[in-house]
């Protein structure tokens, strides 16, 4: 599945795909229709039950709809055996599936060794995955999955399922098996390694933080259809139905907050505000990275700071008022 001429390299789109399944009174899939581009990182979230996880396995021939049409990178997925498209796409599900008789270099090496890659090329592949995931490769590589907690067994699932260079991966409530802190930490790991490899992600969750924290573009779902496909700040200034209202909890500001950076607030630094810098509450300098959210930035304001520097590396960028978050939620809407 080389693509067409003019057909980004893991774009995926739906053309009025159906699934239903027997006994139910309503289809799981209900006439879906939309677009991937790709590179991008696309949440499929709703509650249990909307169709999501059917959806997304229909890309990969899990699922085999009975109406619609699926394409990646512009081949209708049906054009192509089941076993050869699936070892293009990677696929990651909660319960990680690691073989427990396999190392972690050979679980990550299974579909290489599938499509005959040299021995040379497997290691190399490796080790560049393992250091990928920020696991040590020296370390790592011959330890089996017993011997792994559950963090580490759900970043080595990650790995392996990049190993074969797939154009798209998909994952299917990958975290949810571990704890607060853990999955935190493999949300940004996650999003850190699409944004490195440029590769299409599409991720089910039910989780509307986790979709704020990872998304590009978030497709709302209820009760097999679409409702809303945007970015997720527009997804919470402009909600589509109060179903997506709810879902979201739109009028949660700090949401908001979370999807803006500072850079998005600070205005150009000026004699004034320079005069200004170094702000201090009770003898303590208040000091924030420019990559910061809005909703970080806020906790210094809440400690009783009147401005905040912001700096850019090593640089003074500005400082930022609570008045510029205000005029930078403004503007979002």
């Amino acid at each position: 599945m080389n693509g067409q001429a003019g057909i980004q390299r893991g774009s995926v789109r739906f053309e009025d795909v159906r699934v239903t399944y027997a006994g139910l009174d309503r289809p799981a899939v209900d006439g879906v229709t939309f677009e991937v581009p790709a590179g991008t990182f696309v949440v499929l979230l709703g509650p249990s039950g909307c169709g999501k996880s059917t959806l997304l396995r229909t890309v990969n021939r899990l699922v085999e709809p009975q109406a619609g049409r699926i394409f990646v990178d512009g081949t209708d997925v049906q054009a192509v055996s089941a076993t050869d498209l699936r070892r293009g796409i990677g696929y990651v599900i909660q319960a990680i599936g690691l073989f427990a008789h396999m190392s972690v270099a050979e679980n990550i090496a299974v579909v290489p060794e599938l499509l005959k890659w040299d021995k040379t090329r497997i290691a190399g592949r490796t080790d560049e995955l393992l250091r990928l995931v920020h696991l040590d490769p020296q370390r790592y590589r011959d330890r089996y999955p017993r011997e792994l907690s559950g963090g580490e067994q759900q970043r080595i699932g990650v790995a392996r399922a990049l190993a074969a260079e797939p154009r798209l991966l998909l994952m299917d409530e990958p975290f949810g098996a571990v704890d607060a802190l853990v999955r935190t930490a493999l949300q940004e790991e996650t999003r850190r390694i699409q944004r490195a490899l440029g590769t299409t992600f599409l991720f089910v969750t039910h989780d509307v933080e986790e979709a704020l924290r990872i998304a590009d573009r978030i497709v709302i779902m209820q009760d097999g259809k679409i409702v809303q496909y945007d970015e997720p700040l527009r997804i919470l200034s402009n909600p589509a139905s109060t179903y997506v209202a709810q879902l979201m909890e739109t009028h949660d500001a700090v949401r908001r907050l979370s999807l803006l950076c500072v850079r998005d607030a600070l205005e150009p630094m000026t004699d004034a505000r320079f005069s200004t810098a170094g702000a201090h509450t009770n003898g303590v300098r208040r000091s924030i990275p420019i990559q910061a959210t809005l909703r970080e930035a806020l906790t210094a304001f809440l400690d009783g700071a009147d401005r905040v520097e912001v700096h850019d590396s090593e640089r003074l960028a500005g400082t930022l008022t609570f008045d510029d978050i205000r005029a930078a939620m403004r503007s979002a809407r």
